[in-house]
């Protein structure tokens, strides 16, 4: 299905309506491996028509789906299930191509989505209304859940399959049609890939559209389309915003998963060791391009000289290189302007007086100009209000904070607008889990990193980073409505 990436035969059409269709504009966007710096494939560079045609085929589509017996909808996404399982080593090859993630990150994708259309596949048998006692002799008082309706999905290019599944398993599995448009950078694993796996079920034509193409060009049609009733965005903050409010434009339900900047705190009292295992997978892993990996690592003073020499030496340890290596954990950023913003957040925290312990540049590859490799970079003397602390610098980046008791440690982690993720080392579990409850954030992981996804726990932000909840029955909640059925089965006295 996707072993041959290396020509655009496969992926050079919308899927609109059950059918693979030309843009009508002709032209197609470049996927470019951000190893190699080769063009992989082309997708269609969409426009608003196509953006109405999948908008209507969804909106007539899902009247029917809708209706559709839970068992039929569960076993659709039990199909679905099965085909990303059969694919899965040339899924894993196709992320590794089109956003240079390592074999970890393309496992962990593989794991994490696994575990995202599983939980989907239990939704149509939980979607169960209830029954509630009146205050008036008489009357019964039934509620239903219901579909929503269309499912507006628009996924970022960081970890494109999961954060994709998250939000259109689950629509489809409580009877919603979904209109799917990923990002530009990352329009094959995060959208078109889909179709592909959903044509081998038995999902009805309609029920899920992919429409590619760039986001100054069709986002506002897609975020604000009159047909849409809940949009499930992922992303930063300032497009979040936008897009959550012309969503709201038409009542449209927003589920927005926005910036994060996380802290990792390590008391006095921490297995500093056990600290830095976790700092070193939250802060490296995809090259730190997750929006809960650690972006601050705020760390108690008397423990701060060793905490830093140990991540630091750990961190020029790590294996860079290619995403096409096995053996490679820190390959590429996306793109130039990812890699060149981060790169000057380094540069300005330096500037300001940090220190750079290792890190700060990018690897030269053989035989590749302008490489997007930036090497492992551990930054100490940080203060909180330094560039690469301050902001989402979504990169390798370890900028290592002092602080001296733990009121200190609690005001700087939550010295932030954000509030998506975190995590602490503090000794034991107890004093850990006193300092998580005082963090405003999330998502709290008490000896552990903040990287942490499980399609049963709810998952959400607070602050500038985010509204709405995902997984399991907080995001059914999200994409499904109650109505109020009452039935007066005797004469009802009125005061008229």
């Amino acid at each position: 299905m996707v072993n041959d990436i290396a020509t655009d035969a496969d992926w050079n059409a919308l899927y609109i309506d059950g059918e693979w269709t030309e843009s009508e504009s002709g032209e197609s966007i470049a996927v470019e491996d951000p190893s190699t710096r080769e063009t992989i494939a082309h997708v269609p560079r969409g426009t608003e028509t196509e953006v109405d045609a999948a908008y209507e085929a969804a909106a007539e589509a899902q009247d029917s789906w809708g209706e559709t017996p839970p068992a039929r909808r569960q076993a659709v996404v039990e199909q679905f299930l099965q085909a990303l399982t059969e694919y899965e080593a040339e899924i894993i090859d196709l992320l590794a191509h089109e956003v240079g993630g390592s074999r970890i990150m393309g496992e962990t994708s593989i794991q994490i989505a696994t575990d995202h259309a599983s939980e989907a596949a239990t939704l149509p048998r939980r979607m169960r209304g209830e029954h509630v006692d009146s205050n008036i002799p008489g009357k019964e008082n039934i509620v239903q859940r219901n579909p929503k309706g269309v499912v507006t999905v628009v996924s970022p290019w960081n970890f494109p399959l999961n954060l994709s599944m998250r939000a259109v398993a689950p629509a489809v599995a409580a009877g919603n049609a979904v209109v799917l448009k990923p990002s530009t950078n990352s329009p094959i694993t995060g959208g078109l890939l889909f179709a592909k796996l959903f044509e081998e079920t038995d999902l009805p034509e309609g029920v899920v559209n992919v429409v590619t193409g760039r986001g100054s060009e069709i986002g506002d049609r897609v975020a604000g389309h009159p047909e849409s009733d809940v949009v499930a965005f992922t992303g930063s903050t300032e497009v979040g915003k936008r897009v959550s409010g012309i969503a709201g434009e038409n009542l449209a339900v927003p589920a927005m998963e926005l910036g994060g900047n996380n802290a990792h705190i390590v008391t006095a009292n921490a297995d500093v060791d056990r600290a830095v295992d976790a700092a070193v997978f939250g802060s490296f892993v995809h090259q730190g391009q997750v929006c809960i990996s650690i972006n601050r690592h705020i760390v108690h003073e008397s423990v701060y000289d060793e905490y830093v020499e140990k991540l630091t030496k750990r961190a020029e340890e790590l294996p860079v290189g290619t995403a096409h290596e096995d053996e490679t954990v820190v390959g590429p950023i996306i793109d130039e302007s990812q890699r060149d913003e981060m790169l000057g957040y380094v540069e300005e925290t330096v500037d300001a007086g940090a220190t750079l312990e290792t890190g700060g540049d990018t690897v030269d590859l053989d035989g590749i100009d302008d490489s997007l490799v930036v090497e492992p970079t551990v930054l100490s003397d940080v203060t909180n209000d330094m560039a690469a602390a301050c902001n989402e610098h979504f990169g390798p980046i370890a900028p290592v904070v002092p602080f001296s008791d733990v009121d200190e440690a609690v005001e700087l982690a939550n010295e932030t607008e954000y509030g998506l993720s975190g995590s602490v080392h503090a000794g034991d579990l107890a004093t850990g889990r006193e300092i998580a409850i005082r963090m405003e954030t999330g998502n709290v992981h008490v000896n552990d990193q903040p990287i942490n996804d499980e399609a049963h726990v709810p998952f959400s932000g607070i602050g500038a980073s985010g509204v709405g909840t995902y997984n399991s029955d907080a995001f059914l909640d999200e994409i499904t409505e109650e109505k109020w059925i009452s039935l007066q089965h005797e004469p009802r006295d009125y005061p008229l």
